[in-house]
């Protein structure tokens, strides 16, 4: 999710990575387009094996920013990366978006696609909150979860910060769909609002080719900033369901990854957290640490060498707890 201090300049390079990933042409064009209540989800699938890991996004976000990790999961199991209704190369779906269409259309599209369940079900920021509700609902289908810095219930005054997102995510939408200049995102270097997508474009971790790609669909695809931006408007109801309906998943093998710079995309070692900041990441922790009730095998692990995007800046921290509930799982 991002909160009130998430913005934050285009990156160079991380922990001594530069280059973009390899084989992330893949994500430049669609993948399987798959049926899915009303809708088609497109999905990435490499790799064999059981369980099949699936891979659900942030918000702003879709199947790239697995490009490091899907590969690696694929090399001992299925893994399955998918672009939400309306995002990517996903056709539109029904609105509102909630997180129950959203797991539902999820389950939809894996069962019409022959991908067999149960799964390891991983969600990254918002996309923990779609995995959550899909546990939830479907806890027969879910050999495992991995909550990689997932979001936590929204404060008053990240409820006032989503409001200026969803404000300008619809402003560039209607500049979009009238042919009108694209308005500039504050903050330097000058980018306009297509460029907000992920932790901005261009992404160091990419190749030029897969930036061009997604600068095009952010350039151009109405359907996305109307899935977004419901999205996000349906956040508070999201908590809401989640709060009444989560259950018991015995001993069901759970890691919550936590960072302790959630929302925000970039490491800065010249300029640490204020005390305010520090207060909000020890609550966003204490939450997390909340979902370890819902499993006896439920372990929190931290990382404090990496941003929110702990998919690009330590990949294999991500990996390796995949694999340990897949060994769990398996």
């Amino acid at each position: 999710m991002k909160t009130f201090f998430v913005w934050s300049c285009l990156l160079l390079g991380i922990n001594g990575t530069t280059g973009a990933a390899p084989g992330d042409e893949i994500y430049t064009r669609p993948g399987t387009l798959v049926p899915a209540d009303g809708t088609r989800l497109n999905l990435y699938c490499m790799g064999s094996g059981s369980p099949a890991v699936v891979f659900d996004s942030g918000w702003e976000d879709w199947a790239p920013v697995w490009t490091i990790v899907q590969p690696e999961v694929a090399k001992w199991t299925r893994a399955c990366s998918y672009d939400r209704a309306g995002a990517g190369f996903s056709d539109p779906g029904p609105l509102p978006r909630t997180s129950v269409r959203i797991a539902d259309e999820l389950r939809s599209a894996l069962h019409n696609g022959g991908i067999e369940g149960p799964y390891i079900l991983v969600g990254h920021a918002f996309g923990g909150d779609n995995v959550r509700t899909f546990a939830a609902r479907h806890p027969g289908e879910v050999a495992g979860l991995v909550l990689v810095e997932a979001d936590v219930t929204s404060s008053p005054e990240e409820r006032r910060g989503q409001a200026r997102l969803i404000a300008s995510l619809r402003e560039c939408r209607d500049a979009i769909a009238a042919g009108k200049p694209l308005p500039a995102l504050p903050g330097r270097p000058a980018r306009t609002c297509a460029q907000q997508f992920f932790r901005g474009l261009p992404e160091a971790m990419w190749s030029p080719e897969l930036n061009a790609k997604l600068l095009e669909l952010a350039q151009t695809k109405l359907a996305m900033y109307d899935a977004y931006i419901s999205e996000m408007e349906q956040m508070p109801q999201d908590e809401t369901y989640l709060e009444k309906h989560s259950r018991p998943l015995g001993s069901l093998p759970i890691r919550v990854l936590s960072t302790g710079n959630h929302g925000i995309h970039a490491l800065d070692q010249a300029h640490p957290l204020n005390a305010e900041q520090q207060k909000y990441e020890q609550e966003v922790a204490r939450e997390q640490a909340g979902w370890l009730a819902l499993s006896s095998n439920a372990k929190q692990l931290f990382t404090d060498k990496s941003s929110e995007y702990i998919p690009f800046d330590q990949p294999n921290f991500v990996v390796d707890a995949i694999h340990e509930v897949f060994a769990h799982a398996h």
